[in-house]
């Protein structure tokens, strides 16, 4: 986990990429009814507005409210790396994805006066992948990235800020 100011940048910028190319993917397949190989091309095209947008909202918001609400919610027994790994996944994701899901049906689903309804929709249906994305799949990918990129650094425990 990053250690100062220029690896939180760089922990940023991994998982905001690889969290909105994973998430864009995803909404145009369900806006297609399947996946299909062109949609991991299509996806460049909404990362140029959504990435961007990721990394300004995580580093100037969704990092401060997620360090708050895990300082809410840990106990001594959860101090345990897991636990905070998991806990600040999850808090990550509860933060993120109602902002980024609004700016996506702002920008790409032209909602006229359903902006509420199609918002609600898009979260429902986000959310869930977001997690499992983030728990499963992008989070530790990026944490091994980190991990070799930071090599003595982040083998230390995980501390809440």
């Amino acid at each position: 986990m990053p250690r100062n100011k220029f690896q939180t940048i760089i922990f940023t910028l991994l998982m905001t990429f690889f969290m909105v190319y994973v998430m864009i993917c995803y909404n145009i397949a369900l806006e297609m009814g399947s996946m299909k190989n062109q949609i991991f091309l299509l996806a460049f095209h909404e990362m140029i507005i959504m990435w961007p947008a990721a990394i300004l909202i995580e580093l100037l918001i969704g990092e401060r409210l997620t360090m708050k609400l895990v300082k809410r919610i840990v106990t001594p027994v959860m101090e345990q790396p897991i636990f905070m790994i998991l806990l600040i996944s999850t808090m990550t994701v509860c933060v993120m994805c109602p902002i980024m899901s609004l700016i996506a049906v702002i920008l790409f689903r032209n909602p006229g006066t359903e902006i509420v309804s199609v918002w609600i929709n898009t979260v429902v249906f986000n959310f869930p992948m977001a997690l499992f994305s983030q728990i499963f799949f992008v989070g530790p990918l990026i944490r091994m990235i980190f991990g070799i990129l930071f090599k003595s650094e982040t083998r230390k425990a995980v501390k809440i800020k």
